[in-house]
């Protein structure tokens, strides 16, 4: 299958500036908007943030549908489209003055995410650039790591300019003025004719073998899991282990920019096979999360550590399985596994809730480890199961 030759640096900055609003405007908007929408409708902190959790799970029940369309050669169309559906979520949420149409907003917002966050951007670079892809992601996942930096201060200030039904139109309005421009400008068309490609799409789900199918999704559930699980406790966590909120706030703030060194540090490396990055990825991530139970007074240098492992996670994300199956099949096979884990992730802050609740701030940091360690040992595995470590180009 012939490819476009690799992104030139204009369309990857573009690819990430867009991937900055997208997040922002779907996944990343209640952290702040949440206490505004609960203090002027008088709705429960459950299901406000439920709504979230609603649209986490459509996308993820979506992601397949998504990756068939993409490895149909739709995956411009698709994301360009994205803006517009996050858009009309956007809108129907700022006229809620129901629950239920705020639910609804969110199921529509859902149908963005599925259509325009990472999962479906990834799939599309690697249908459409193959083993060239990996240089893009890095750099994509490089720029929108700077993204809860840039948009929770942007959206708290559209908030104390125009209330939260008005930041919603606004940012509604920024989606729909620049997503579809950004991708028709950034991503080539396919190719391959669209009625040529789609005949290969019965075949190519089965292009990766079962085994390696499902450790793979085990390995991207349990990051998933774990990354939902701190982003929603953090600051709890770290107060429940003696810090003030003051000296939690500015632990938590060190992520950030420990993700965006970590993906930095992963492009000195990029000749090697992605395993060694999800290695050191899921190996950061269990010994900063060790540290932080064992030794709370060290919670800064844990969080550096966990930081660093769970900004590689983004790019193994796409990466790992660009290596392991055909550049026609990659589309479905990233959809397919997209699917547990954002059904994960829309089901932690429940279960994380619940945990803490019972058990208290030690058992559900005991619990995290211990899916941190399981999920090194599934990477031991599959490492095991990979026939050769080198690369395709």
């Amino acid at each position: 299958m012939e490819h476009h030759p690799k992104p030139a640096v204009p369309a990857i900055v573009t690819l990430g500036g867009v991937q900055i609003l997208s997040w922002g405007g779907s996944f990343y908007l209640m952290a702040v908007m949440a206490n505004p929408i609960i203090a002027e409708t008088g709705w429960s902190q459950q299901w406000v943030y439920g709504a979230l959790s609603l649209g986490i799970l459509v996308s993820g029940l979506l992601a397949p549908w998504s990756g068939r369309l993409i490895a149909g050669s739709y995956g411009r169309v698709l994301l360009a489209s994205s803006g517009a559906m996050m858009a009309l979520g956007l809108v129907i949420m700022g006229l809620s003055h129901h629950l239920l149409l705020f639910l609804f907003a969110w199921l529509i917002i859902g149908i963005g995410m599925a259509m325009g966050l990472y999962d479906a951007l990834f799939a599309t670079l690697g249908t459409l650039y193959g083993g060239q892809a990996r240089g893009a992601i890095t750099g994509i996942t490089l720029i929108s790591g700077f993204c809860t930096t840039l948009v929770w201060p942007g959206t708290a200030l559209l908030i104390h300019w125009l209330d939260w039904r008005g930041a919603c139109f606004a940012i509604a309005a920024l989606l729909c003025l620049t997503v579809l421009p950004a991708y028709w400008y950034a991503l080539p068309a396919p190719i391959k004719p669209i009625v040529k490609t789609a005949t290969k799409q019965r075949n190519a789900s089965g292009d990766l073998a079962p085994a390696l199918f499902w450790l793979l999704c085990s390995i991207f559930t349990l990051a998933s899991v774990i990354m939902t699980a701190i982003s929603v406790q953090l600051i709890s966590l770290l107060q429940a282990s003696g810090h003030s909120l003051t000296a939690a706030l500015a632990i938590s703030a060190i992520l950030g920019p420990c993700q965006v060194g970590s993906r930095i540090v992963d492009i000195a490396f990029k000749r090697g096979h992605p395993i060694w990055t999800t290695f050191f990825s899921v190996g950061l991530v269990a010994i900063g999360l060790l540290l932080l139970t064992l030794y709370p007074k060290f919670a800064l240098v844990s969080m550096v550590l966990y930081g660093a492992g769970n900004g590689l996670r983004a790019i193994v994300r796409g990466t790992l399985p660009l290596v392991m199956v055909k550049p026609e099949a990659y589309a479905i096979v990233v959809g397919r596994m997209a699917r547990p884990a954002l059904i994960g992730q829309a089901l932690t802050p429940l279960v994380g809730g619940y945990v803490f609740q019972q058990f208290g701030a030690n058992a559900t940091l005991w619990l995290l480890c211990l899916l941190a360690l399981i999920n090194v040992l599934l990477v031991g595995v599959l490492k095991q199961k990979l026939p050769a470590l080198k690369p395709k180009t």
